[in-house]
């Protein structure tokens, strides 16, 4: 196995408490403040380790920002509104959505623009492609000001930390992460057996494995309360399952490749499904109303890619065509994102239903 700084830094809380749980080992290898993957580098796109919508086409973005319109309409147009997005990457998202969002000039001057990133190497991208637009940065939802929100997260839940228990012959046990006898490498353990209290199916195999993730419903949970208190709505975009379901999801990709999750922590992307029913579950019960969750493909053809990127493709050069229908399908198609990807919606409960979902949905 690769070794660095992280896997150092990772060892040395196994030496020093026991092994630790996969959410420990997330929360390490991708955010650790000097040595943790999105700290130290820029993974999206091409020349990086995976690519996110708004990278593969500008008409993601600028739909999301005329989504974000459609919802300050629906608002009563407040003078002035939070748009957030949370784990923006290198801004492309956001630059796209305010680029659209200038369509309706009263719409954008409303704007306050407030972006929730721990990661000095990101924020400074984000400055840079942001320019001269006026941002305001935040390392958690807490330090938002008041307000109505406007909020946007495009492939960030799935990167937030989960744990995964195992089923065992007399129960669960939560799967755990040591160093090998070596002391050179990670490697797979499990805990003690849990109390049969955990809401896990009973009747699950040997050795099926559930995944959940406290700091992904606590955030939910925590959007659910700003928007049940000061109004507005939010849009999560990402891969994973409608409803929870067993199975191991925990992956890394490294050069656009899938490679061990244990080997070279640090270096590669670590991710999992995103549970969207315990997302929907959490956001209520901070006070939201649920739309959705609905297809990615679903959601994008009603609101307008195929007619947005059929205009810019009349004037695009041959290549520029092609490359345009290209990231349409990769994003629509049902054996591409189109599928895979899902859209929750989150309004207060007075909201009417959003664009891009069935009504009453």
């Amino acid at each position: 196995m690769a070794r660095g700084r992280a896997f150092d830094v990772i060892a040395e809380r196994i030496r020093a408490e026991g092994p630790i749980s996969v959410a420990d080992y997330m929360g390490l290898a991708l955010a650790h403040p000097e040595v943790g993957y999105y700290a130290t580098r820029d993974p999206f796109g091409g020349a990086g380790d995976f690519i996110t919508a708004p990278e593969i086409s500008q008409v993601f973005g600028e739909l999301l920002g005329l989504w974000c319109a459609e919802r300050w309409q629906a608002m009563g147009q407040p003078e002035r509104v939070l748009l957030v997005e949370l784990g923006p990457g290198r801004g492309t998202l956001m630059a796209d959505a305010l680029r659209a969002a200038k369509l309706l000039p009263e719409f954008r001057a409303a704007l306050e623009v407030h972006l929730v990133e721990r990661s000095p190497f990101l924020r400074q991208r984000q400055q840079e492609i942001l320019a001269p637009a006026k941002v305001v940065w935040h390392d958690d939802l807490a330090s938002l000001p008041d307000g109505p929100l406007l909020l946007l997260a495009n492939e960030f839940f799935d990167a937030l930390p989960i744990r995964q228990f195992q089923k065992i012959r007399d129960g669960w046990a939560e799967r755990m992460i040591s160093l090998n006898d070596a002391q050179d490498g990670l490697q797979w353990g499990l805990g003690p057996n849990l109390p049969p209290v955990l809401p896990f199916p009973s009747e699950a195999p040997a050795g099926a494995i559930r995944e959940i993730s406290p700091a992904s419903t606590s955030i939910a949970q925590a959007i659910g309360e700003r928007l049940a208190h000061f109004g507005g709505a939010a849009l999560i975009v990402d891969y994973g399952y409608q409803q929870a379901a067993l199975g191991d999801s925990f992956q890394a990709v490294k050069r656009h490749q899938p490679v061990d999750p244990l080997d070279g922590p640090g270096d590669a992307d670590l991710t999992a499904h995103v549970d969207f029913q315990a997302l929907s579950a959490a956001a209520e019960k901070g006070g939201a109303r649920v739309h959705g969750p609905v297809e990615q493909g679903v959601f994008l053809t009603a609101l307008g890619i195929k007619e947005r990127t059929e205009a810019l493709a009349k004037a695009a050069t041959p290549p520029q065509r092609r490359q345009l229908l290209a990231a349409l399908d990769r994003l629509t198609s049902s054996n591409q994102m189109g599928s895979l990807f899902k859209v929750l919606a989150l309004t207060d409960v007075s909201s009417s239903t959003p664009a891009g979902f069935p009504e009453g949905a």
